[in-house]
């Protein structure tokens, strides 16, 4: 018995502290779309993205014009000649794919020049929540862009244009 009562005690002064904490939610998408520097970072992407993709595209046409080469010429050529241009087939598909996953892949060219670009970005607007948060007496502070389990929640408590401002582009 009264370990019960000591339990809901204990209880309800959880309740008690964990309303008293303070929550405050960020648009990510939104404070992103405002500064500059991150649409020019993505626009950089884009253009480097598309020359890489071109130079994949290339390296595989090059490969299919091969084969079509070898399609139309294969009964005039020897065996050691037709296993000669198959393997620089297989070798020019190869490259084509080693190419994509360098440019393309986890660990790719892109992902490193996105990391380069954005680190930057990111690390000032966590450090302008982060001081927000600090001032106010924030305990978290969500992204409502990613946090898809929101379903409804106070723009009063929606700091964006505070971190726009912080980061100098919003009055």
């Amino acid at each position: 018995m009264k370990k019960s009562i000591i339990v809901a005690a204990f209880c309800c002064l959880a309740c008690l502290s964990a309303n008293a904490q303070k929550y405050a939610l960020v648009d990510m998408e939104y404070i992103l779309k405002n500064i500059p520097a991150y649409e020019r970072a993505n626009e950089q992407l884009n253009q480097i993205s598309k020359r890489w993709q071109s130079e994949v595209e290339a390296v595989s046409a090059e490969a299919q014009t091969l084969y079509k080469n070898y399609q139309s010429e294969a009964v005039f050529l020897s065996e050691e000649q037709k296993t000669a241009r198959e393997e620089e087939i297989v070798a020019k598909e190869k490259e084509a794919q080693e190419l994509k996953r360098s440019y393309f892949g986890p660990e790719g060219e892109l992902f490193k020049k996105r990391e380069s670009l954005m680190a930057p970005i990111q690390d000032e607007i966590y450090n302008a929540v982060k001081e927000i948060a600090d001032a106010k007496g924030y305990s978290a502070v969500i992204d409502r862009a990613s946090a898809s389990s929101i379903i409804y929640a106070s723009p009063k408590i929606d700091i964006s244009n505070e971190v726009l401002v912080k980061l100098g582009y919003a009055d």
